[in-house]
């Protein structure tokens, strides 16, 4: 367990790309089951909802960088 809160505090947004994923995915599953998709098209909707959930937490990240940034006292904010 240890080694699990470890790895969660040394790459939280790999974390949380993995947990956004596997809940996204769920979901993409359970709202399209009866939908009749063949093997390919789940596994493009599949690696799609991944990239997808990949680049939400870069996009939120933004915010974390520009905080960092800005408490640095860098010339030009303020």
């Amino acid at each position: 367990m240890s080694r699990l809160v470890s790895f969660v505090q040394r790459h939280p947004r790999l974390t949380a790309w993995i947990v956004l994923a596997i809940g996204m995915v769920a979901i993409l599953i359970w709202s399209a089951r009866d939908v009749g998709l063949l093997p390919g098209q789940w596994a493009a909707l599949i690696g799609a909802t991944i990239g997808v959930a990949g680049l939400c937490v870069w996009i939120i990240g933004w915010e974390d960088e520009e905080e960092t940034s800005g408490e640095s006292g860098s010339p030009g904010n303020g």
